[in-house]
């Protein structure tokens, strides 16, 4: 049998030490991790093997050569253009077609038995074998679920945590019969996971997932790569290393030099020829590689030096990573996460703060004090984006500066002379973050149409409506006068997908931002008249017919934000009496806690209730969402709010679909079904409630939040829209909200959270499949698990938080305690 190593990665996550060669050649424990693949190839008896290459590729043919040092037989297959892992193999097909062969990348490093592998292949008949490991966070790896016999039934590649069903991941290790090939086109981009993987299955192709119990890491980050060093050290690994064990978990290699005043405590690696002199501390972890030299009074801990490094006294490293050719001058410092590119000079005294990154050939100046990479400060967070967008402490965690380097990285992803809408709530600090924000984008040739301050909805509208490429909106967090959110829009005024996030985040992780010439720097304008052009657009679209002859007497609360700036004119134009409140910018108070909310709901029901109105309106502070009391005063919860706006466009519509989330109550169903409408299910994600709303066929979406999408006029949520036509609505239909409210069924649907570690998430939802047994599950968004008709419970982790959330509905309030026990008990046990 031959293998495929594929090594055509460029490996922009690891930057800066893949700037200047490729991934596959970075050292571990003083090894090319490419070089620990192929020793283990050869020790299961591969021992002819095709290298797919393509960045930088002169650089691994020069280093490995034909392979007889290896004492194995090397060839390459050079990809002018990426051509994708599935497209890459088929480049080297001339040389597989003879008998089933191997594919595994060139950049994890594992011990994976690969002799039982294709041992279990071929007793399987299996057409390809995927190589299984499980994995705490699955979340970058495609899961894959299999059959007590190893078939595969089902996988996702790189999902959510609302898309986690398994935390049993593709490792990239394939066993394949030469025909496999026939379904990859040739010279094209093509993916195994997402692209043939999928059509082999749909057509019952034997795919089986053989699940391996051996160690598996896939260096990607700069985390895995100081945790792979460590774990091949602490001997989780089954490789060779280099040298001599002269003390417990101290190894070195041939050549080095230690002087015995030196301080060791391993585990740790020096390599050949290095030198380490008397008053040196090396601590775990640490790794030196060819010809380093350390000075007398250096300490290192955690530290993976490269080759041909020097160490000057009384130097000080920990948990960073040198490259090789570099020179760290006496006394100077570098702090954890710190990555040092090739060949700089970090002069005496300088102080390398955590997570900077200097990209190769830099200079750092003698005492220098560095927070910033290359030019920009790192942030280091686990996630750039949450659920509300990138979210932080006002001038703690967003800052002017970070502000600057995320709108950046967002005009990088653009093309130069696109148009990015800006807007802001009504506080200053987003005022003075928005500024930043502009800054950035014309400085990156970006054009800027800056609303000022306008509700979100306006924002969302003006961006679809104008030829943008996207939109910045900034506001304070709901319910956290303290806090900022930085709301990015597609070009359809829409939140960002989770793939655009994925490269926002790629392009702020690298820090590699474009910049204009002097002669592109771009325009800043203000449009004219946005809130009447927004005001006639919805009036326009919704249905108003038989409003006016209603006569509706309606109280509505703007809350101080920017709702009062759309409401005015837009309720002189509708033909309802209105008595306002909180209609006036509060840059003081742009946000409001639960406590103070509950107080105004209060009042507006009293307001309601002695005015006989014909119900009452509360809004967000930004204007999407909005907050409902019936004609006598009592506050209609958002569950129920949305069964009501449900119940009232279904019976109007009679035909068509709704899109709602999977943690919607079921008795959705039966109001729909009522109505003859039907419902799409879909993820608690908001782009693709977005998405589903776009679709011709569906006449409504909620999330459930207060949130509501109206297609005739919007695909995204919009509190005004939802207000307007909830008028209409009730005007034409002449029954008062809680009549509406009591024709609809009870709902006995419960929700709680159990703190579940990061680690853990992953097993948790196996744990969850497993439960199951036979039992019907939907993994739309999560788990959900359905016992019986009538009976179900979802199983959702957070995608920010190490919280998993559950969902339970029943015929009762009881039943639905019960399921929510029992399944709380399956989480909190797999979670420990």
């Amino acid at each position: 049998m031959k293998a495929v190593v594929m090594a055509g990665g460029e490996g922009t996550r690891l930057r800066p030490m893949t700037a200047n060669q490729p991934k596959p050649l970075l050292p571990v424990v003083n090894r090319p991790i490419m070089e620990h693949v192929l020793r283990l190839l050869r020790r299961h008896g591969f021992d002819e093997t095709v290298v797919t290459v393509q960045f930088l590729a002169a650089l691994i043919r020069n280093y490995f050569g034909d392979g007889e040092e290896l004492g194995m037989t090397l060839s390459y297959a050079t990809e002018e253009i990426p051509l994708g892992t599935a497209g890459s193999v088929k480049n080297a097909e001339e040389a597989l077609r003879d008998d089933r062969f191997l594919v595994i990348s060139g950049d994890a490093l594992t011990d994976i038995d690969l002799t039982d592998m294709v041992r279990f292949h071929r007793e399987n008949g299996a057409l390809v074998t995927i190589g299984l490991k499980r994995v705490p966070n699955p979340l970058e790896f495609g899961i894959i679920i299999v059959d007590e016999n190893g078939r595969i039934q089902r996988f996702l590649e790189k999902p959510t945590w609302g898309q986690v069903f398994s935390d049993t991941v593709n490792t990239g290790i394939y066993v394949m019969e030469p025909e496999v090939l026939d379904h990859v086109a040739a010279g094209e981009s093509v993916d195994w996971s997402s692209d043939v993987f999928p059509k082999l299955l749909a057509e019952g192709a034997p795919l089986y997932g053989y699940v391996a119990d051996c160690y598996w890491e896939d260096v990607g980050t700069h985390e895995s790569y100081l945790k792979a060093q460590a774990d091949m050290l602490s001997g989780l690994v089954d490789v060779e290393m280099d040298g001599f064990e002269v003390s417990p978990g101290v190894w070195v290699a041939e050549g080095a030099e230690v002087d015995a005043e030196a301080v060791l405590k391993g585990p740790l690696y020096i390599g050949d020829y290095a030198k380490v002199e008397a008053g040196v501390e090396l601590r775990e972890f640490t790794v030196l590689g060819s010809n380093v030299v350390v000075k007398e009074g250096a300490f290192l801990h955690r530290a993976v030096v490269h080759d041909n490094v020097f160490i000057a006294p009384s130097t000080n490293l920990r948990g960073c990573v040198v490259g090789k050719n570099t020179d760290v001058m006496a006394g100077a410092r570098v702090e954890e996460g710190a990555i040092i590119g090739d060949e700089c000079v970090i002069e005496a005294e300088a102080y390398v703060s955590s997570q900077v990154k200097v990209y190769p050939f830099k200079t750092i100046e003698a005492g220098a004090v560095v927070n910033t990479s290359v030019i920009w400060e790192s942030r280091g967070q686990r996630n750039l984006f949450g659920p509300r967008g990138v979210s932080g402490l006002i001038n703690v965690e967003i800052t002017p500066e970070l502000a600057v380097r995320l709108a950046s990285a967002y005009a990088t992803t653009l093309k130069k002379g696109s148009t990015v809408v800006t807007g802001r709530d009504a506080s200053r600090a987003a005022r003075t973050l928005k500024r930043a924000v502009i800054s950035a984008l014309t400085a990156s040739a970006i054009n800027v149409q800056d609303l000022e301050a306008c509700p979100l909805p306006v924002a969302r509208f003006e961006t679809g409506r104008q030829d943008a490429a996207g939109g910045i909106y900034i506001r304070t967090t709901l319910g956290d006068s303290q806090g900022v959110d930085i709301v990015f829009l597609d070009d359809e005024g829409a939140d960002l997908s989770q793939g655009a996030q994925r490269k926002l985040d790629r392009v702020f992780g690298r820090q590699e931002y474009r910049r204009a010439f002097p002669g592109e720097i771009a325009e800043l304008s203000y449009p004219a008249r946005i809130m009447e052009t927004y005001t006639r657009d919805l009036l326009r679209r919704v249905d108003m017919s038989g409003v006016r002859e209603a006569r509706l007497k309606l109280v509505v609360d703007c809350a101080g934000g920017t709702a009062s700036l759309v409401l005015p004119s837009l309720l002189g134009k509708v033909g309802v009496e209105v008595l306002t409140r909180n209609n006036g910018l509060d840059e003081a108070n742009p946000t409001e806690t639960l406590a103070e909310r509950m107080r105004d709901l209060q009042r507006l029901g009293e307001l309601v209730s002695s005015s006989r109105a014909a119900f009452g309106v509360r809004f967000d502070p930004v204007g999407e969402r909005i907050s409902l009391v019936d004609e006598n005063g009592e506050l209609i919860s958002d569950d129920r709010a949305l069964l009501v706006m449900l119940d009232l466009v279904a019976a109007e519509r009679r035909g068509g679909r709704v899109a709602l989330p999977v943690t919607t109550t079921r008795v959705a169903e039966q109001v729909c079904r009522f109505h003859g409408v039907q419902v799409e299910w879909t993820s608690t994600s908001q782009d693709v409630l977005t998405k589903a709303a776009a679709r011709p066929e569906v006449i409504f979406a909620g999330d459930g939040r207060g949130g509501f999408l109206m297609p005739e006029f919007t695909t995204t949520v919009d509190g005004i829209a939802a207000f307007v036509r909830l008028v209409g609505l009730v005007a034409r239909t002449r029954l008062t909200l809680s009549q509406i409210d009591r024709r609809i069924p009870e709902a006995h649907l419960l929700r709680r959270s159990v703190p579940t570690p990061w680690a853990a998430k992953g097993s948790v939802m196996r744990h969850v499949v497993e439960a199951a047994g036979s039992l019907t599950i939907d993994t739309t968004d999560g788990v959900r698990v359905v016992p019986e008709p009538g009976r179900w419970v979802l199983v959702l982790p957070d995608p920010s938080e190490p919280v998993t959330h559950l969902w339970a509905e029943g015929p009762d309030a009881d039943s639905a305690q019960a399921l929510l026990e029992e399944w709380a008990a399956v989480v909190e046990r797999a979670g420990t």
